[in-house]
C-alpha cells in the first residue's frame, strides 16, 4: 500500500493539515502519470541538513531541500526528501511568502524532481517553477 511519512531529525516541527497534504502529493504523482510505493520527509534543520549535503553529496552549502530517489521501477516513486525548516522560514522572509506556502513549494518541488524535472539551467528551472505553479493552484486546503 503505497505510504507517505512525515518525521523529524533535530527539530521540532508538525505539519498542519497532514492527511490534505498526503492526498495532494498523491494527486500530483498520479496527475504526472506515476505511481507512489513510498515517500519520506524529513523535516531538519539547516545544520542537520548541511551535514547530509556535504556527506552525500559533496556539497558545502545550505539548501532547503535534499531529493534522494530509491525507486527501483520506471514510473514508480519511491524517495526520501530532506526539508530544512530553517531554510524554509528564511525564504518565506526572502520571497515575502506565507511559511506555509513555501513549505508546499518546496514539498512539491521534491516530488517534481523524483517525477524526472530538474532544475540546473535557465529552461529546466523555469519548467519546474511552472509545474510547481500548477500544483500548488490545484491545492484544496
Amino acid at each position: 500500500m503505497p505510504q507517505i511519512y512525515f518525521f523529524e531529525e533535530d527539530i521540532s516541527y508538525k505539519l498542519k493539515n497532514k492527511k490534505q497534504v498526503k492526498q495532494w502529493i498523491k494527486d500530483t504523482i498520479l496527475a504526472e502519470g506515476f505511481k507512489l510505493n513510498e515517500l519520506t520527509y524529513i523535516f531538519c534543520s539547516d545544520n542537520y541538513l548541511l551535514q547530509i549535503n556535504q556527506q552525500y553529496l559533496d556539497h558545502d552549502t545550505y539548501t532547503d531541500i535534499i531529493t534522494f530517489d530509491n525507486a527501483d521501477k520506471d514510473k514508480v516513486i519511491t524517495g526520501d526528501i530532506f526539508i530544512s525548516i530553517d531554510r524554509i522560514r528564511e525564504n518565506a522572509v526572502k520571497f515575502n511568502q506565507l511559511v506555509v506556502d513555501e513549505l508546499h513549494r518546496v514539498i512539491i518541488h521534491g516530488v517534481l524532481h523524483l517525477l524526472g524535472y530538474k532544475d540546473k539551467t535557465p529552461e529546466d528551472n523555469k519548467k519546474m517553477t511552472q509545474k510547481e505553479d500548477q500544483h500548488l493552484a490545484a491545492r484544496t486546503f
